[in-house]
């Protein structure tokens, strides 16, 4: 089956009078004749944009060329939304201070990118009577990224993991990214286990795309 063109052009245009605009064409509103005549005197067509309008509008254009801009610009548009990079951090429950402000200012640094941040604490074994501590580490290092981002929802507990993500703020963008102080040791993989949670279950750091 042949589809429906998106517009009516040229002949197909059914109203007898039409107002006619488009570049380099004075305004006016004429007989659909008249309109007709002036477009392929320009070798370019006649397009019916606001068929409600009384009388009709109709634009003299290169349709192929307007139906491809179209395209283009949905295709930059869906590009630009369809992926959102998610960068992982983890915590434990009992991070100390200084693995603590190490993570935050990688993920300071994420959100001024523009990803998003999933921060998780991972209770090990009998750890996850901590769970107290894990969700009063995540508000924690929430609450010191409100100037680049903000919980999408509060810390949630999944199996052996509290989660939490955060995505970035419109402002967060604009915020220079935080450099790492002068002779802090980086660890081995950003966002690595605490100590004694490496094992077949400590994974690294990672980032996945996810769809809007």
């Amino acid at each position: 089956m042949r589809k429906e063109a998106e517009h009516r052009i040229n002949r197909r245009i059914t109203s007898p009078i039409v107002r006619v605009v488009g570049e380099n064409v004075e305004a006016a509103i004429m007989s659909l004749k008249e309109a007709l005549r002036l477009a392929e005197d320009k070798g370019l067509d006649l397009v019916e944009i606001s068929p409600s309008a009384n009388p009709p509008v109709c634009k003299v254009i290169d349709y192929q060329k307007f139906l491809y801009e179209q395209k283009r610009k949905q295709k930059e548009i869906k590009a630009k939304s369809a992926k959102i990079v998610v960068k992982e951090i983890r915590l434990g429950p009992q991070t100390d201070e200084h693995d603590f402000n190490f993570k935050l200012n990688h993920a300071k640094r994420f959100l001024s990118e523009g990803s998003k941040v999933k921060v998780d604490v991972f209770f090990r074994g009998r750890t996850i009577i901590y769970k107290e501590q894990g969700e009063a580490m995540l508000l924690k290092f929430a609450e010191a990224l409100l100037e680049f981002g903000k919980p999408e929802s509060m810390p949630k507990l999944e199996g052996k993991r509290m989660i939490m993500i955060i995505q970035p703020s419109k402002a967060a963008a604009k915020k220079p990214a935080p450099k790492p102080a002068q002779g802090e040791a980086a660890p081995a993989k950003e966002g690595a286990p605490e100590k004694g949670e490496a094992g077949k279950n400590g994974e690294s750091q990672g980032e996945r795309e996810e769809n809007n």
